[in-house]
């Protein structure tokens, strides 16, 4: 693993917000001594599929994954990220979580903290969930909008094939093996996410695996 270098990796499947969600990257200010690189990975069968081809091509140590409709807008994103990162027990973060995930682990049913800007629509809003005090506050669920990692650990492609319940699953993934999940405090929010409707198609179905795998955690 090189620890001079973050990767950031998106499952797309639009050349627009490919492009833009690129431009925002190429603004961020990257510290003396460390490297970045970008894998869009097309075609992805699943988000864990997908993560998991952009994990295997990258050697950085620190890894963020992210959707194709998300754009960092905090330019020392990266410095910022780091030093959460100091601490390593610390082995995933979010931009919003949950301190408590909910009996049904359907994480938008629970408190929230953290913020993003957000599109939704036809409208757009600062979106502030639950404040935090100090540099960072633990969760036990992020949301897959934007999940940073310093360790690699597989995603659970082998159980859930959409695009539902990756993110939480991994978060159990890294509790499982020991790691803390952090949502960072952020003055004002690190990024936007441009969202739209939530296709619910698979989403139910993917939170019976979810509970079926997880529960007795």
């Amino acid at each position: 693993m090189d620890e001079r270098k973050i990767c950031f990796i998106a499952c797309v499947n639009n050349e627009n917000y490919e492009q833009e969600m690129l431009r925002y990257l190429k603004r961020l200010n990257v510290p003396r001594g460390y490297e970045m690189e970008s894998f869009s990975i097309w075609g992805a069968e699943s988000m864990a599929a997908g993560y998991n081809e952009g994990m295997r091509r990258s050697s950085a140590k620190y890894k963020v994954y992210l959707h194709q409709d998300v754009f960092i807008v905090n330019k020392n994103f990266i410095s910022d990220l780091l030093d959460i990162f100091r601490e390593e027990d610390i082995g995933m973060a979010g931009m919003v979580g949950v301190p408590q995930l909910p009996e049904n682990s359907i994480m938008w049913n629970a408190p929230r903290i953290g913020k993003i800007y957000a599109y939704l629509i036809y409208q757009s809003s600062n979106s502030v969930f639950g404040g935090i005090e100090g540099r960072y506050q633990q969760v036990q669920a992020v949301d897959g909008l934007l999940i940073a990692t310093q360790y690699d650990l597989p995603w659970r492609e082998d159980l859930f094939h959409n695009w539902d319940f990756y993110d939480i699953s991994q978060g159990q993934e890294f509790i499982k093996k020991g790691y803390r999940i952090v949502v960072p405090y952020q003055k004002q929010p690190w990024c936007i996410h441009d969202d739209g409707f939530n296709n619910l198609k698979n989403y139910y179905s993917a939170r019976r695996i979810f509970q079926n795998e997880y529960r007795t955690i």
